[in-house]
């Protein structure tokens, strides 16, 4: 698949050339950091040093004010008090966390998460039926809820009371329940809009101890559950996200609960994790709980404190996660051959397929075929699945313009889920696509790799590279900066590695054999024949650390490369 490569547009050169001089950096740092909104020195030191006072009031978050005086109340009547959250990475994590943290006032505290398979989504009338049948008065609802609307009116009428920390877009109405916490209701004028259910979940908490004069450092402990939610549910990594991240991995690199240190153990990873880590080690290895089993696996792991049994059951995790990507690949196969040709978007479905799986094989699908993509199968007689989409194109809505062919459908612009009667399959996806064709554009129908700034091959050292790594936590809207080198050649001394010499090796030169460096480029061996005749190439990357033998050096991983002839 080719992709097309835009290069962002150079900031003032006065602005540039002031913060450059202020700060005593590089020009290339300081455009890119002027890319990223960075423009003073005080802009800067907020970026390279968050504050924890840097964390918005909670109070100013729309029904905070209720949900703590709700809580309060429960917890001085020693009411029974049940956390109830989505089965994926940030639903379990939310969930883990209010547990925790309410468990330090109240020991009437049980959590539930619903079967994926038996419930769906989301809050479920069996759910409200158990809270009813075991005398729970209070349901903490997180990382869903939003449009529960009969949900939280049947639980009212059984004298239940719903608090809702969500993050998803709201519909036309909300839940009568005591408090919705969500920043993307309309009505909420929360500075910070992009938290995920899990860092709604820690605002009520430190609304909580902020109401009752407790120390914000008793909450500290619970910033490594908050930075594996942010990290795996792919919300933008800037204002408070950044904060929290920042603290959270700190937390999670010197100190962090045994359940998490368990699950990094088994995930064979390095020492010190950052944002990557957290989505590629930790992550997958949660949410294959909820996916293979039940969510509920997830939450007992993440809420152990003893490391011998959390060692046990971050195990017994992992091994659902080796079944989950056996799954990931037999499915993605078998649809793979059903994708239609030259249709502006995908919508493909078995009977047979593993519901947990069906999110991240519709990723998958777009990697071969980028566009719009849903995938569904069978699950208690009606068809659901999930939906992704492609840069720039928000899938959200285009569902919602079928919503009429649709049971329940919920999430955000690039992610969704939705359920459906089998009947209406073929009227929706036709629809769909009709609704995808008259609002795509060919050029988001072609992968993007947005490159910050083109650079000289003089401009690569550790100085820069140092800097470039205060930059973190990286992740969506603060990505690690992807750099461009143009007309550069290769000394010689490139090959075909790996098993099946699918990679390449290459010593990334300019004409002039100024200097030399280290080049990976994973999957790219079909530029070798013309790199090996010393013709010259355009590449982009980003700058990374490679260790080797005891040594240190610089090492370019190649994102792309374009051939000039």
């Amino acid at each position: 698949m080719t992709n097309k490569w835009t290069l962002k547009s150079l900031p003032d050169s006065k602005i540039v050339e002031d913060l450059k001089n202020s700060l005593g950096v590089s020009s290339v740092i300081a455009t890119l950091l002027v890319q990223r909104g960075i423009t003073d020195f005080d802009d800067a030191k907020t970026f390279f040093r968050p504050q924890l006072n840097h964390l918005h009031d909670p109070f100013l978050m729309k029904d905070m004010d209720k949900a703590v005086e709700r809580l309060s109340t429960a917890i001085s009547n020693n009411e029974k008090i049940l956390v109830y959250g989505d089965y994926d990475v940030d639903g379990t994590t939310a969930v883990s966390l209010m547990y925790l943290f309410l468990k330090g006032f109240s020991k009437n505290v049980e959590h539930y998460i619903p079967d994926r398979y038996g419930e769906g989504y989301g809050v479920s009338y069996k759910g409200i039926d158990y809270a009813k049948d075991n005398d729970f008065s209070l349901i903490v609802c997180l990382d869903c809820g939003i449009k529960a609307i009969d949900k939280v009116a049947y639980a009212k009428q059984k004298g239940i009371d719903f608090i809702i920390c969500d993050h998803h877009r709201p519909g036309e109405a909300l839940p009568e329940a005591i408090a919705v916490l969500d920043p993307k209701r309309n009505d909420c004028d929360y500075p910070f809009k992009e938290l995920c259910g899990c860092g709604v979940g820690f605002k009520l908490a430190q609304a909580y101890h902020q109401f009752h004069n407790y120390s914000f450092e008793d909450l500290m402990p619970l910033l490594d559950l908050v930075v594996v939610s942010i990290a795996a549910d792919i919300v933008p990594i800037v204002g408070e996200n950044r904060v929290l991240s920042f603290f959270g991995l700190k937390q999670l690199n010197s100190n962090p609960r045994n359940s998490l240190k368990a699950l990094m153990e088994v995930s064979n990873r390095k020492d010190t994790f950052n944002i990557s880590d957290v989505v590629f080690g930790i992550a997958p290895r949660i949410n294959a709980a909820g996916r293979i089993e039940h969510g509920n696996k997830a939450v007992e792991l993440l809420i152990q404190s003893d490391f011998a049994q959390a060692k046990v059951k971050a195990e017994y995790i992992d091994k659902h996660n080796h079944t989950r990507r056996e799954l990931d690949q037999s499915i993605t196969q078998e649809a793979l051959e059903m994708i239609v040709p030259n249709a502006k978007s995908t919508v493909v479905c078995s009977d047979n397929w593993h519901k947990g799986v069906v999110g991240i094989v519709a990723s998958r699908l777009i990697e071969s075929h980028y566009r719009p993509t849903i995938v569904l199968t069978e699950s208690n007689g009606k068809l659901t699945g999930s939906a992704r989409s492609v840069k720039g194109f928000d899938v959200y809505n285009a569902i919602d313009e079928c919503s009429d062919l649709l049971e329940q459908f919920g999430g955000h612009k690039y992610a969704a889920g939705l359920t459906m009667k089998k009947e209406n399959l073929a009227q929706f996806t036709q629809r769909f696509e009709e609704v995808v064709s008259a609002s795509i554009t060919d050029e988001m129908l072609v992968p993007e790799i947005t490159i910050d700034l083109e650079m000289d091959v003089n401009d690569i050292n550790f100085k820069t590279y140092r800097i470039l790594q205060q930059m973190a936590p990286f992740g969506p809207s603060n990505n690690r900066p992807v750099l461009m080198l143009k007309g550069v050649m290769d000394n010689g001394r490139g090959r075909l590695i790996g098993n099946d010499q699918s990679h390449l090796k290459l010593g990334i030169t300019d004409e002039d054999n100024t200097k030399t460096f280290d080049a990976i480029g994973f999957g790219m061996a079909n530029h070798f024949p013309k790199i090996k005749n010393k013709e010259p190439f355009d590449i982009c990357f980003v700058l990374e650390e490679n260790e080797w033998n005891g040594n240190t050096n610089l090492q370019l991983r190649l994102k792309d490369i374009k051939q000039l002839f």
